[in-house]
């Protein structure tokens, strides 16, 4: 599985985060050869990053997308073909107390990426992650399509919005004048999943208040989200890449990698299964409503990257909520490795792929 990606040089902007990690750590086990640029971890937090040792598998630069004249010496330097692109103010409670330097990070940020791309000769190929909160949210059940209106009321949706209209630009107009790189955007659901540590989300608040045996505190019980594994992403941000490279005229534009419906489920219930999967079903959980506005419903369509492009969710609600619980428990509790979690988990999502 991916190993087309042998050999690639592959750059990607937000290594140190938590989806980066995951998805350097695949690719460099697939023979790829990866550099990342992005901010060093914020000190004090916990992070996959660090505890599973990227840094010693992937050449890194650390600096700041917002910087043009870094982001352009980074690639210069490293002639990348493929660019995953996934650095960003990524927490939307932190974007109301930053909004300036949240659509610093995700809209200038993003058309520095893009513009220091254009300037590279080695780049053929970007995938562009933004969010499934780039749509104009009007709380229906149905499930949006790529062709539905962008939107956002708070600055991080807004501004991811704003970073699609950024690559659609580029997608369409500028990179068409050199006629050398194929650009893609990947629009993803609530993404959980081991050694997420960041503030504010849901399942790393979950682990802080079990690790610690506190309470269990819930802002919005009743809002639905589409929750899907990490695994899932990186997969369909590989599938997409790949397919950038050998028929760019189909892969070009805007994809939903979402989960099945039957992963779009309350916040509550998540917790209570959750819970559950790592054998603490006795926790209290009590709600606090949150004093920011945020969506009740958030759902995405599919279809077309599974009609297109092959791609397909394969864990299913249950499995990604036990994968992510198990992967937890076992660190905290068995105290292993999160490197060989990491890779015990691609190893177990490649077998299931391949069935």
């Amino acid at each position: 599985m991916f190993d087309e990606y042998q050999a690639k040089r592959i750059l990607i902007t937000g290594h140190t985060g938590f989806k980066g990690s995951w998805l350097s750590l695949w690719l460099r086990q697939k023979g790829a050869i990866v550099a990342g640029l992005a901010l060093p971890p914020e000190k004090g937090i916990r992070n996959l990053f660090e505890e599973a040792s990227v840094n010693r598998v992937v050449s890194s630069v650390f600096a700041d997308i917002r910087d043009f004249s870094d982001v352009e010496r980074s690639l210069k330097d490293f002639q990348p073909e493929i660019i995953f692109h996934l650095a960003a103010q990524a927490l939307v409670r932190r974007s109301y107390r930053d909004p300036i330097g949240t659509f610093a990070s995700n809209v200038m940020g993003t058309a520095h990426v893009l513009e220091a791309a254009r300037k590279t000769p080695s780049v053929r190929a970007i995938v562009c992650v933004t969010t499934d909160k780039v749509y104009r949210n009007r709380e229906r059940e149905q499930g949006y399509r790529e062709e539905n209106e962008l939107g956002g009321k708070d600055p991080y949706s807004a501004s991811k919005a704003c970073a699609e209209l950024v690559a659609n630009v580029y997608q369409k107009t500028l990179f068409p004048l050199d006629g050398t790189i194929a650009l893609a955007t990947a629009r993803g659901g609530n993404v959980v999943g081991g050694g997420d540590w960041s503030e504010d989300r849901l399942i790393p608040d979950m682990v802080r208040s079990l690790t610690a045996s506190e309470d269990i505190v819930l802002r919005n019980p009743r809002a639905i989200r589409p929750w899907q594994h990490v695994l899932e992403l990186c997969a369909g941000y590989l599938r997409l890449g790949n397919f950038l490279l050998t028929d760019p005229a189909k892969a070009t534009g805007a994809w939903n990698f979402g989960p099945d419906r039957e992963n779009e489920v309350e916040v509550e219930m998540l917790v209570k299964d959750f819970i559950r999967a790592w054998g603490r079903p006795e926790c209290y959980i009590r709600v606090e409503p949150a004093r920011l506005p945020e969506a009740g419903i958030l759902k995405l369509d599919n279809s077309k990257a599974r009609r297109v492009l092959g791609w397909r969710p394969i864990l299913g609600y249950a499995r990604t909520l036990r994968w992510t619980a198990e992967w937890y428990s076992a660190f905290y509790e068995k105290r292993k490795n999160a490197i060989d979690l990491v890779f015990e988990q691609i190893q177990a999502f490649e077998e299931l792929a391949s069935e």
